[in-house]
């Protein structure tokens, strides 16, 4: 009989995260949100690039203040949309000054007439992340599905958003999981494209 202990399943791994994310203040969130902001990106944005980001959710790190950012650097934006329970994300247009709607699952989306885009880099929430780039998500699926429709598309770079709570030693993988190039926390940039 050994005495390790069982490896975390993904549910245990994601619930202690969110626990751990939710456990910081709003302070020190809004904090984190800026810091995101003001860190150069580790990877060159072109204008004209379009740059897809997400509607912050319960306790997720705030992604508008680093998107604004990017907008003054001439990229388009876009917000993911929720088409149905077992597709991939769409993507529609957005502009800090335009008005979001509710989606089906309360998340602010464009509206349906913004133009659908096809992003080239992609601004991912998540539960919690190892140091390998894999990440875990809510359990939906969405980013799986995406990650798979546009790399048949053509090529993206998929950047984690997390609070440096979020990080785990090891995530289990499972052969639909795809890796993310980078994460970005309110103190770093880690870079896994080399692993």
């Amino acid at each position: 009989m050994s005495n390790t202990p069982p490896v975390p399943n993904k549910t245990e791994l994601r619930i202690a995260a969110l626990a751990r994310r939710a456990a910081l203040g709003e302070a020190y969130r809004d904090a984190a949100a800026r810091a995101l902001a003001v860190h150069v990106l580790p990877l060159a944005v072109t204008p004209g690039a379009i740059v897809a980001g997400y509607s912050p959710i319960r306790s997720e790190i705030d992604p508008v203040p680093l998107m604004k950012f990017l907008a003054t650097q001439g990229v388009r934006l876009a917000l993911p949309v929720i088409v149905a329970r077992d597709a991939p994300l769409m993507f529609r247009l957005w502009d800090a000054a335009n008005a979001l709607v509710a989606g089906p699952l309360g998340i602010l989306e464009p509206p349906p007439d913004a133009p659908q885009l096809i992003p080239d880099i992609l601004l991912v929430p998540l539960a919690a992340f190892d140091r390998a780039g894999h990440r875990i998500g809510y359990g939906a699926g969405h980013y799986d599905r995406t990650f798979a429709q546009l790399h048949a598309i053509k090529p993206f770079t998929a950047i984690g958003l997390a609070f440096d709570t979020q990080e785990i030693e090891a995530i289990p993988m499972q052969p639909h999981d795809v890796a993310l190039d980078y994460v970005l926390t309110e103190t770093r940039a880690i870079d896994f494209r080399s692993k």
